[in-house]
This record gives C-alpha cells, sequence and structure tokens, in this order.
C-alpha cells in the first residue's frame, strides 16, 4: 500500500514556461493526456495551468491562443515534497480546494498528484476510482 505522494505520482509532469503562449500549454495537455501543466518561471516552479483556465480565463475572456500562461494560470501553487504522507496530501487537497498538488524538490517539479490519484489508491471502487481509472477519451 502507497504510503507517500511518490508512490502514486506521474513522474516528470508537462512543464511550460510562464511567459510562453497558452495555445503551448494546450497542446501539452493534448500530447500528455493531461488536464493540467505545471508552470515554471524561470526554471523554478510558480504556478498550474488547468484546462478549465485556459477556457475560463482566455477564451471566455475573449483572449487569443497567444495570451501567456502567465496570465493564465493559478499563481498560488500549493505543492509537496515526494514524501509528503498521502494523508497530508488530501488534507492540503482538502484545505486549499485544489484538485492537483505538484511535487516538487528543490524548486523543480518531479510529478504531480492529482485527486484522481489519490481516489484509486485510497478507495479504487468508489465511482472517483472507476472514473480516473479509466482510459482517457481522445
Amino acid at each position: 500500500m502507497a504510503k507517500t505522494v511518490a508512490d502514486i505520482m506521474t513522474a516528470r509532469p508537462a512543464v511550460v514556461e510562464a511567459e510562453q503562449p497558452v495555445s503551448v500549454a494546450a497542446a501539452l495537455m493534448r500530447d500528455n493526456d493531461a488536464g493540467a501543466v505545471i508552470v515554471n518561471d524561470n526554471g523554478r516552479v510558480s504556478g498550474i495551468i488547468t484546462d478549465r483556465d485556459i477556457a475560463v480565463r482566455v477564451v471566455a475572456a475573449d483572449k487569443g491562443p497567444d495570451t501567456r500562461v502567465r496570465e493564465a494560470c493559478s499563481p498560488s501553487v500549493e505543492a509537496v515534497g515526494p514524501d509528503t504522507s498521502l494523508d497530508q496530501a488530501v488534507q492540503l487537497m482538502r484545505t486549499h480546494a485544489v484538485r492537483r498538488l505538484p511535487v516538487v524538490e528543490s524548486g523543480q517539479a518531479v510529478g504531480i498528484v492529482s485527486l484522481g490519484d489519490l481516489a484509486m489508491e485510497r478507495d479504487p471502487e468508489s465511482a472517483l476510482g472507476d472514473i480516473s481509472a479509466a482510459a482517457g477519451n481522445d
């Protein structure tokens, strides 16, 4: 049974620089079958951008695909280390109402853990665990 975030995280997450256009982040999401990309500012984790961020802060605001990631991302991000316990990760997600946590070591993203990852580990028979385990639909 998994005990730490490192046991269940997705390693080597997609990363985009804050100055790049959101079209780059969207392409990374598509290519990695992911709903979020970690945002770096000068090589260090500074935020996260989700498909919802792009929909709400770019598309719905009539901004174009050249909009900088910095303008669309969630800039304050809760992050954890690989040795963070699953209980601590769950508590952080609950407290801050987030669905994903970047896993960071020395300022660099080494993974990402999602609510679905935790659900599959904690209760694979739950609806969320079952849905999270299903193959993506391109």
